[in-house]
C-alpha cells in the first residue's frame, strides 16, 4: 500500500453516487452536509421536481436549479405547527436571560484557525494542553493566559493578550455568542468553544447583564425561534427517513451536528 493510498479519505455514496473523492480532507460535518443535500437532490428528482438532467455535484456545490428543487421539496413535506401561545411563554420564562437587551461581556480568546485541509483531531490534541493550563491557572499569578495568547492565537486580539474588548451578541458569529451569552460565570469557559473560524479558548473577564424585556416586546423572537426548532426537528425526522430508503454508504446520516440542520 502507497503513503498516498494509506492516507486517502473513504468515498461517501448515496445511492451509489459518490459525494466526495478520496483526495478530499472533509471534515464529518462536511461529508455529511454533502451526503444530505445529495439525498435531497436524488429526492428532489424522484419528485418531478428537478430534471433528471441536472447531476451530481463534484464540489459540494449544487446547482440553483437544484437549491430551488430542494427549497420546494422540504416546502411540501416538512410538517411545521405554529407555536402555541403557552409554548412561547413557556420557552421565554425558561429563556428570559437570552431577551435581554443591552447584555456585554468583556472577553478574550485564544484562537486557534481551521482552515482548509486542517487536520481538526489533531489541531484539538494541540490545543487541550493549552487551554487546561490556563484554565488551572485562571487568575492564579501570572497572566498565562495573555501570555498564552500572543504566543499561539491566529486573531489580530493575541498582539494584546487576546483582549476583545466589551462586546455584544451582534459583534461576534451566532456560534460564538451562544457559548458567550448562554452563561453567566466569569472565568475561562469550561470547554473549548467552536465557530466558523476555529477553536477558541475563551475567558469572560465581566458582563453586563443587560435589561429585561417583557414577553409581549419579544413575544415575536419567541416565535421565531420556536419556529427555527421545529423546522430543525422536521428535517432531521425527514431526513432520517430518506435515509432509510436510500442506499447510504461511507458516512452517518443521522448525527444532530450536520451544518443542514443547524
Amino acid at each position: 500500500m502507497t503513503s498516498e493510498s494509506a492516507c486517502a479519505q473513504p468515498v461517501a455514496r448515496i445511492n451509489g453516487i459518490a459525494v466526495n473523492s478520496s483526495h478530499e480532507t472533509l471534515s464529518a460535518a462536511a461529508l455529511r452536509q454533502r451526503a444530505c443535500s445529495e439525498l435531497l437532490r436524488q429526492t428532489a428528482q424522484s419528485e418531478g421536481l428537478l430534471a433528471a438532467s441536472d447531476g451530481p455535484s463534484s464540489d459540494g456545490v449544487i446547482s440553483e436549479a437544484a437549491s430551488a428543487a430542494i427549497e420546494t421539496l422540504l416546502e411540501q413535506n416538512l410538517r411545521l405547527p405554529e407555536p402555541s401561545e403557552d409554548a412561547c411563554r413557556r420557552h421565554y420564562a425558561a429563556n428570559a436571560g437570552s431577551y435581554r437587551t443591552g447584555q456585554r461581556v468583556h472577553a478574550r480568546h485564544i484562537l486557534f484557525a481551521v482552515t482548509p485541509g486542517v487536520d481538526v483531531v489533531a489541531l484539538r490534541k494541540q490545543v487541550e494542553p493549552i487551554f487546561l493550563d490556563v484554565r488551572c491557572h485562571d487568575g492564579a499569578g501570572a497572566d498565562r493566559f495573555a501570555a498564552a495568547a500572543r504566543e499561539w492565537s491566529n486573531c489580530p486580539s493575541g498582539a494584546e493578550g487576546g483582549d476583545l474588548g466589551w462586546i455584544g451578541a451582534q459583534d461576534c458569529a451566532p456560534e460564538f455568542a451562544r457559548e458567550l451569552f448562554g452563561r453567566v460565570e466569569v472565568g475561562v469557559l469550561p470547554r473549548l468553544v467552536h465557530s466558523r473560524f476555529g477553536l477558541h479558548v475563551v475567558e469572560v473577564l465581566a458582563r453586563a447583564p443587560g435589561v429585561a424585556q417583557p414577553f409581549e416586546t419579544v413575544r415575536g423572537a419567541v416565535m421565531n425561534t420556536l419556529r427555527q426548532q421545529a423546522y430543525v426537528l422536521a428535517l432531521r425526522q425527514y431526513l432520517s427517513l430518506l435515509a432509510g430508503q436510500a442506499r447510504v454508504e461511507g458516512v452517518e446520516l443521522d448525527a444532530n451536528d450536520s451544518p443542514l440542520v443547524q
